[in-house]
């Protein structure tokens, strides 16, 4: 009997193979795959990349809607993109003709659970098998995955996952075709697309952008005492803090003018502060983003990579539970194998403590949690991992201790608040030192004490409106109204960004993102009606509990998708003409560099063209001002100039690396030093440089004449 064990990634498939035994590595072109025996049977390990197959209109008949028939299709049938899953697929499909038995160890989740149903039943024309289920990569783990695994496929997780990538497609498809021919009608071709989760995310976003336009500043004022006791300086608030009546300041100020400042009551209270609970996926992503500024899209990626190395349990998890059965003791004391973390980790073994959590559950993992295992990390993912690491440590550490004092100063019947704390043990907060309590020493005072010097000032401000959300707070805010997963929602922000309706670190909606909702607002509320899109949310996880299935969750999304596209083909006109303008405003916003430096009448844009992207004068012809960027980047408009030469730069970012700004002056000295900098560097290392090629001068030779010759008899 041979086994078939489907992982979702070569590195996946890797570390299972060598978690049962010494395994051999064979690869078919540059796909590998492993065979191994474990306990007498012969295993085969193979691959996926991710997703296999996707779904596609059964039959394309041009851009109309509704479109309803869909399939699954070989990814690489649809999208030249994933041509290289192809070899992936022809691979699986010799092994499953090698194989008796078949085991899937694809990420547990619905879309890991979805990745390996279709393998299954696509290339190994299997109905079931076997489900092996881990948290970690680690050798122990994975064995006892493999000797525990589940008789059969977990259908549940299987139904909700297709559930929702046919949910998804339809709305997708659907309203993205209907918004891109309305715009059409109007008159303009741009490609439009709005998703059933995108649509109310946009709209918080938008909503956001109404509240900061319309809102309005009022003033207000701060009364503040300033003294000295024993030398050492207070400031003291008045006790009703923003006071929005200007009468009311000076009634204060008249009435506290030259009397003394005494000490009503000093009250000291003692209090614990509790450790912060392990992370789940959400907590990590604004942990990440607050301390080091790294993006939730990108701490994701991080932290796949991490548990794909083996390093921390799978980060796709909603949970901040760290049940018993993980074995905490064993863990604290592998991570003490780490000489970062020796010291701490012998102090906590020594203390005994169970672990602070939280009171998220997430049925299938538990909260993020380090293995263990030796690390050889740098830059952003020693950032990350360390961050996850004191997090999981600091869950069994002391509480921190601190004393607050309040402190109220009476100034002829007004009042006066002071308030201090002081650390007392740090606790936990020695572990994870990101999250400082700031201390604020007052200085010893007693009942009936004077305050010397004492000065009164008034402090004139107002009201600032609400912030913009950035990716952290964003993300926090769909999860806190349950729009999307976990895993889902950093991507849902990146494409509202790519499609052009939102713009910026700190999420601010365009013109177009503004029309949209708008539009859509008027005609079809539906589409941006987040109660909806959260119904489907919890419709989707009945379906893992099995109280719904995927047949009457797919028609109910049909029946509502066919009322809201019946009528919004009634006012497809109204709708295209709404958005026309947001468009092209958008378009050029998004594209503008800065004014044109030669003719000084046009300005400069980022255009594409057969060679990739470059910058132009709009005033082309009349102008013909162009200017290269960097092959093979995405370049956008960065409102920067060249310290060097004032010329205006471009932010370009290329995948892999980090953005960086470009100086569009082809002879900026910063360029040219640069330039002569890695020639020293190559003649230093005795690289040779060749001068380059002069191109000859074409000679055009005229064209020889052919006499026509009559041949006579």
């Amino acid at each position: 009997m041979t086994e078939l064990i489907i992982c979702e990634k070569p590195a996946q498939a890797e570390k299972i193979a060598l978690a049962l035994g010494e395994a051999k590595r064979i690869n078919i072109g540059q796909v590998p795959y492993y065979e191994v025996s474990f306990k007498g049977k012969d295993i085969l390990v193979g691959c996926a990349v991710g997703h296999l197959f996707n779904l596609v209109e059964k039959e394309k008949n041009g851009w109309k809607y509704p479109v309803w028939d869909i399939e699954w299709r070989p990814s690489y049938e649809i999208n030249k993109k994933s041509d290289f899953s192809e070899k992936y697929v022809r691979v699986l499909e010799k092994l499953a003709k090698r194989a008796d038995e078949f085991t899937v160890a694809c990420d547990f989740d619905i879309e890991g659970s979805t990745i390996g149903w279709n393998v299954i039943r696509f290339i190994c024309s299997q109905k079931d098998g076997r489900r092996m289920k881990f948290s970690t990569l680690t050798k122990d783990e994975l064995v006892a995955s493999y000797e525990h695994a589940s008789p059969h496929l977990d259908f549940p997780f299987i139904e909700a996952g297709e559930t929702r990538h046919f949910v998804d497609y339809l709305y997708g498809i659907n309203l993205s075709r209907a918004l891109t021919l309305a715009v059409k009608k109007a008159g303009l071709f741009k490609l439009l697309s709005i998703g059933r989760v995108q649509g109310p995310a946009l709209k918080i976003v938008v909503d956001r952008e109404e509240d900061i336009k319309n809102f309005k500043s009022e003033p207000f004022w701060n009364i503040f005492l300033q003294g000295y006791v024993d030398e050492q300086k207070i400031v003291a608030e008045h006790i009703l803090g923003n006071i929005f009546e200007k009468d009311k300041v000076d009634v204060i100020l008249a009435k506290t003018k030259g009397y003394p400042a005494v000490v009503q009551s000093v009250e000291k209270k003692s209090s614990q502060v509790f450790p912060p609970p392990p992370f789940d996926l959400t907590t990590l992503q604004m942990e990440s983003y607050r301390y080091f500024g790294v993006s939730p899209k990108e701490t994701l990626a991080i932290a796949q990579d991490l548990y794909t190395a083996g390093l921390i349990s799978y980060p796709r998890t909603s949970s901040q539970k760290l049940p018993a059965s993980l074995g905490h003791r064993s863990l604290l004391e592998k991570l003490g194998k780490l000489k970062e973390y020796a010291n701490i980790c012998q102090e906590l073994l020594g203390e005994k403590r169970q672990p602070v959590e939280g009171k998220k559950v997430d049925p299938a993992h538990p909260a993020i949690f380090p293995t263990g295992e030796q690390a050889s990390l740098e830059g952003r993912q020693q950032k990350v991992y360390d961050l996850i690491v004191r997090r999981f440590l600091s869950c069994f550490a002391a509480p921190l201790e601190r004393e607050i004092v309040k402190v109220i100063i009476e100034v002829n019947g007004e009042l006066f608040v002071a308030k201090g704390m002081t650390i007392q043990q740090y606790g936990w907060q020695h572990i994870y030192h990101f999250a400082k309590l700031e201390e604020q020493e007052l200085p010893v005072m007693q009942q009936g004490d004077s305050i010397q010097q004492s000065e009164i000032s008034v402090k004139e401000d107002v009201t600032k409106p609400p912030k913009r959300y950035s990716d952290a707070s964003l993300i926090k805010e769909l999860e806190k109204r349950n729009l999307g997963t976990k895993s889902t929602r950093a991507q849902i922000i990146d494409n509202l960004v790519q499609r052009n309706y939102i713009k910026d670190k700190s999420l601010e909606a365009t013109s177009l993102g503004i029309a949209t909702v708008k539009t859509l607002m008027q005609f079809c509320p539906d589409i941006l009606d987040e109660k909806l899109t959260r119904h489907f949310e919890e419709e989707m996880d009945a379906i893992m509990e099995g109280k719904k299935n995927m047949p009457e969750v797919l028609e109910e999304s049909k029946r509502f998708l066919l009322q809201v596209l019946t009528h919004f083909k009634e006012h497809e006109l109204a709708i295209g003409q709404g958005l026309l303008e947001a468009t092209k405003e958008t378009r050029h916003v998004l594209s503008r560099v800065a004014a044109c430096p030669v003719c000084k009448e046009g300005e400069l844009i980022i255009r594409s063209g057969k060679f990739g992207m470059f910058v132009v004068c709009n005033k082309y012809p009349a102008c013909k001002t162009t200017f290269s960027v960097p092959s093979g980047a995405l370049v956008k408009p960065s409102d920067q100039v060249c310290k060097e030469c004032s010329f205006p730069q471009v932010m370009t970012i290329r995948k892999g690396k980090r953005p960086w700004l470009y100086c569009l002056n082809k002879v900026c000295p910063a360029k040219l030093r640069w330039r002569e900098e890695q020639v020293k560097k190559q003649v230093a290392e005795g690289v040779v440089i060749t001068p380059p090629k002069v191109k000859k001068e074409k000679v055009v030779k005229p064209k020889r004449v052919r006499k026509k010759v009559t041949i006579t008899e």
